[in-house]
């Protein structure tokens, strides 16, 4: 099982906070650190300081890590045409040595979208700006050195590119779609993915899906075993009741719900909803860290959680 440390930095981060964190993840041995890609807080925090650019966070912690991977869950398609984004992303894998991976979705979040003047199209069109994105990133990437890329697409229009620059793994960054769609997402994620996740649902969700995808990837052709399946769930661990109800105080959640729904209590109880997910399949859990002052939450997870799973 792979253990991957996810921030919400939206809800209200600066770039050193975010840089403690992933040097903690690093030092505690976590295999990534992955953020999150928006640009307005959520619920009643007032997202002080503001919003911090995935990518360009990504790049610079790019330079002051040398070992997790690095990544976003995820991009919005609507953010980014999707040739400077190969671009920055290339360039960003580069800059790592070649530990970036691309989650990449429709986007959802209408009111960030209009807090930055960004325009937001109906649902279908989000999927065919998404899917389209998805064979131009991965075009520009696979094209050899020396040869053109051409796409023509409803939204999106490629001639005669150089599709350059290349990022430094081979064919390509690792490419992350999820959600919970019953067709189009597990059909995209067959044709694209290396990877598939699901955030935040419970098990008999993530368990149908699993299977969907499954599914789609044997109509594409291709081996279910190839895809990496991951979910992503709050954390919030203490070795006490009292230290599990401060850190559930802290990022404003009930300890039950937590429990119901996230990897929740003590260290023996998340090692033992993980395995419940693992059960079904996933490989690869992402923890979402909300308090990010609150380090010692990652020692006790990568001392007491992580040798118990991995």
């Amino acid at each position: 099982m792979d253990f991957r440390i996810f921030t919400e930095p939206q809800q209200g981060a600066s770039y050193d906070q975010l840089l403690a964190v992933a040097k903690a993840t690093e030092d505690l041995g976590f295999d990534a650190f992955f953020r999150s890609d928006h640009y307005l807080a959520m619920g009643d925090g007032d997202g002080l300081p503001g919003p911090t650019d995935a990518w360009t966070t990504l790049a610079g912690l790019a330079r002051e890590t040398s070992r997790i991977r690095l990544g976003t869950l995820v991009t919005s398609a609507t953010f980014r045409y999707p040739g400077p984004l190969a671009i920055s992303v290339a360039q960003v894998d580069q800059m790592s040595g070649g530990r970036v991976e691309l989650g990449l979705g429709a986007g959802w979040f209408e009111q960030e979208h209009l807090a930055y003047g960004i325009p937001f199209p109906s649902l279908g069109e989000r999927f065919e700006r998404l899917s389209e994105s998805l064979e131009i990133i991965t075009g520009l990437w696979q094209t050899p050195v020396g040869d053109r890329f051409d796409h023509d697409g409803t939204h999106f229009t490629v001639k005669d590119s150089p599709a350059l620059p290349k990022p430094v793994q081979s064919p390509r960054p690792p490419i992350i779609v999820g959600g919970m769609g019953p067709k189009r997402t597990p059909a995209l994620a067959a044709r694209f993915a290396d990877e598939f996740n699901i955030p935040f649902q419970p098990l008999d969700a993530v368990s149908a899906q699993y299977e969907r995808v499954r599914a789609a990837c044997v109509d594409a052709g291709r081996d279910p075993s190839a895809m990496t399946f991951s979910v992503a769930l709050v954390l919030c661990c203490g070795a006490t009741e009292v230290e599990i109800a401060r850190r559930a105080n802290a990022i404003g959640r009930d300890v039950d719900e937590l429990r119901a729904n996230g990897a929740a209590g003590t260290p023996a109880e998340v090692v033992e909803t993980i395995e419940r997910y693992r059960a079904v399949g996933a490989s690869r859990v992402y923890l979402q860290v909300l308090d990010l002052a609150d380090l010692d939450h990652l020692e006790l997870v990568a001392k007491e959680v992580v040798p118990q799973i991995s």
